[in-house]
């Protein structure tokens, strides 16, 4: 599975060292980031975002192209101005180049389940998936199933689940959202932990097994910082889990009533 994103082109212009956006590991790049890049989703912006990434990739075929961060989290209240662009501009390429098998599929990859409603309700272009970053997890999930997942379910558009581990707290970290984790948070994970341990189940395992187990979820993105993390991955995905301990977490109301579990 080959897949890019478009929404941020890469420009020629050096940016000064001193304002290089570096972020808390030291950046993509090991001397941090020398061109400048821009938010941009205009049509002219995505075909060339798609022809650069063509280039570096040496192919002519993507397997799935993700419209990227076009969100309130990133761009405040100019958010549905930013969307509109996309809506006109980056979805109307992407489904061209679908239709012309450049692309295998399109969506949107965010972290706020917003514009995808927004998304699902245009009678076209309709994406062929969604990446739904940290909002189908154990810890947040609720809203989701409000009106995203039965809608999703209902088009036959699929959803890949990002950050199954919420940052990272699921999953033995002190990250909650990208920021150091709320007590309410560590201790609502401690809970979950807890219950865990009484049914002989990792939380690895709980964390993924439920970001998979609704009917719209066709892939899940734990994102491995190194090889051995992979392992553990494939290995918490073929653990079982006892019915016991969904029933349990239900019970504690730590998951929704009505939220779909895998079942033995």
């Amino acid at each position: 599975m080959l897949s890019t994103k478009v929404g941020r082109i890469v420009l020629d212009e050096i940016q000064d060292p001193a304002a290089r956006d570096l972020g808390e590991k030291g950046g993509l790049f090991e001397h941090g980031r020398p061109n400048k890049m821009i938010d941009v989703y205009t049509a002219d912006a995505t075909l060339r975002s798609i022809e650069d990434s063509l280039k570096r990739l040496r192919t002519d075929r993507l397997d799935i192209v993700w419209v990227h961060d076009v969100a309130q989290d990133f761009h405040g209240d100019q958010w549905l101005d930013v969307f509109e662009s996309a809506r006109t501009g980056a979805f109307r390429v992407l489904q061209r180049l679908r239709d012309e098998g450049v692309i295998k599929a399109w969506g949107l990859g965010v972290n706020r389940v917003e514009p995808i409603e927004l998304t699902l309700d245009l009678d076209e272009p309709q994406p062929d998936a969604f990446l739904l970053a940290g909002r189908y997890t154990l810890l947040d999930h609720r809203r989701a199933l409000q009106r995203l997942l039965p809608d999703a379910t209902e088009r036959g558009v699929d959803m890949v689940v990002g950050g199954p581990y919420s940052s990272g707290v699921l999953a033995g970290g002190l990250h909650f959202e990208y920021q150091k984790a709320p007590a309410e948070i560590v201790a609502r994970v401690e809970r979950i932990k807890n219950l865990a341990a009484e049914h002989g189940v990792s939380i690895k395992a709980a964390a993924l097994q439920f970001a998979l187990a609704h009917p719209a979820a066709a892939a899940v993105i734990p994102g491995a910082t190194r090889p051995s993390r992979i392992a553990e991955d494939t290995a918490a995905l073929a653990e079982e889990v006892p019915a016991a301990f969904w029933a349990a977490l239900r019970a504690e109301q730590l998951i929704a009533a009505d939220a779909p579990v895998p079942t033995v």
